[in-house]
């Protein structure tokens, strides 16, 4: 079945930086574009991040310039290095994509990024 692991959450302050990886199984990885969601407290998915299959990217502007995605196919793994962190970045952090208005891939269990001094 298809598996969407992720990892590399915490809690940091702001100006901070965090390195979040997701670990994809059950399907052909390199076939498919990933995306980064995030979701905070009290409010729906937000859309951050994506890498295509030929690694072209493309930001959210709420995280453009700080965020940097990545993908190693070879591995199964895309990355989402998150830089200058804010506390508004303070939310639950899923790799997934939208297909036709949803998010097609179960849910993993997230990881968890806290910005607070």
């Amino acid at each position: 079945e298809v598996q969407l692991v992720e990892s590399g959450g915490g809690m940091v302050q702001p100006g901070g930086s965090l390195r979040l990886s997701c670990a994809a199984s059950g399907f052909t990885f390199s076939m498919y574009d990933m995306s980064w969601v995030r979701q905070a407290p009290g409010k729906g998915p937000e859309w951050v991040s994506r890498i295509n299959t030929g690694g072209s990217t493309n930001y959210a502007d709420s995280v453009k310039g700080r965020f940097t995605i990545s993908r190693d196919n070879a591995k199964n793994m895309v990355f989402l290095q998150m830089n200058s962190l804010k506390p508004e970045d303070t939310a639950v952090y899923y790799c997934n994509e939208l297909r036709g208005g949803n998010y097609y891939y179960p849910w993993g269990q997230g990881t968890h990024v806290t910005v607070s001094s």
